[in-house]
C-alpha cells in the first residue's frame, strides 16, 4: 500500500514537473515571439526614418536650384524652408520606434506638413519654363518624386509591423504575458494623413500659366 502511494506521488511530481517544463518553454518562445516583434517595428521604423531623412537632404539643392530662376516666389521658398526646419525639431529615437501615438501624430504632422510645402513649391515652379530646361532640377524632380513613392511603401510597411506586434500581445496566451514583460502596443502611422497614397507630386508640366 505504501508503495502504491509512493509511487502515486512519484508519479504527480514528474507530471508537475513536466508541466512546468512545458509552461517555461512556451513562456520562453511567447517572449521570443514578442521580442522579435518588437525589433521589426523598430527595424521598420529605421527605414522610415531614412527615405524621410533622403527628402529632406534633397530640398536644400531643391531650393538652390529653384532661387535660381527670376521673380521666383520668395514665400514659397520661405514656407519650404521653414517646413524643413519644422521637421527637424521633432526628435525621435531613429533606432526606436514611438512609444505613444501622440509622439508620433507630432512627426507625422511635421512630415506631412514638409510634404504639403513641397507640392506648392512645384506647382508655383510649372510658372517658369526656364525651370524645365534646367537639368539638376529635373533631375531633383526625379528623385523626388521617387522618394515619395518610397515614403509611402516604407510607411505601409511600418504599419504592417506594427500590425503584427500589436496583434502578438493582445492576442490569447500574449494578451497575459505582455503586461508582466513590459510589451505595449505600438502606434500606426494614421491612413487619414496618407500613408497609403503618397502626397501627389506632379512633374508632367503643361502649358505654363501666365506669370500675375
Amino acid at each position: 500500500m505504501q508503495r502504491t502511494v509512493l509511487g502515486c506521488l512519484a508519479f504527480v511530481v514528474v507530471l508537475l514537473f513536466v508541466a512546468v517544463i512545458i509552461a517555461a518553454l512556451s513562456g520562453i518562445g511567447i517572449y521570443n515571439g514578442m521580442v522579435s516583434g518588437s525589433q521589426a517595428v523598430d527595424q521598420q521604423w529605421a527605414q522610415v526614418q531614412n527615405v524621410y531623412q533622403r527628402r529632406a537632404d534633397l530640398i536644400p539643392n531643391l531650393v538652390k536650384t529653384v532661387t535660381g530662376a527670376a521673380n521666383f516666389e520668395k514665400s514659397t521658398l520661405v514656407e519650404i524652408t521653414q517646413a524643413r526646419a519644422s521637421v527637424g525639431q521633432v526628435k525621435i529615437n531613429p533606432n526606436s520606434a514611438p512609444a505613444n501615438a501622440e509622439d508620433l501624430a507630432k512627426y507625422q504632422r511635421a512630415q506631412d506638413g514638409l510634404s504639403s510645402a513641397l507640392s506648392r513649391l512645384l506647382v508655383v515652379s510649372e510658372r517658369y519654363p526656364d525651370l524645365k530646361a534646367n537639368q539638376n532640377f529635373a533631375d531633383l524632380q526625379a528623385e523626388l518624386a521617387g522618394t515619395e513613392n518610397r515614403i509611402s511603401v516604407e510607411r505601409g510597411r511600418f504599419n504592417e509591423a506594427v500590425q503584427a506586434y500589436d496583434t502578438r500581445i493582445q492576442r490569447f496566451p500574449g494578451v497575459f504575458v505582455a503586461p508582466m514583460m513590459g510589451f505595449k502596443p505600438k502606434p500606426y502611422f494614421s491612413a487619414t494623413a496618407g500613408s497609403e497614397t503618397p502626397p501627389k507630386v506632379d512633374f508632367n508640366f503643361g502649358t505654363p500659366p501666365p506669370v500675375q
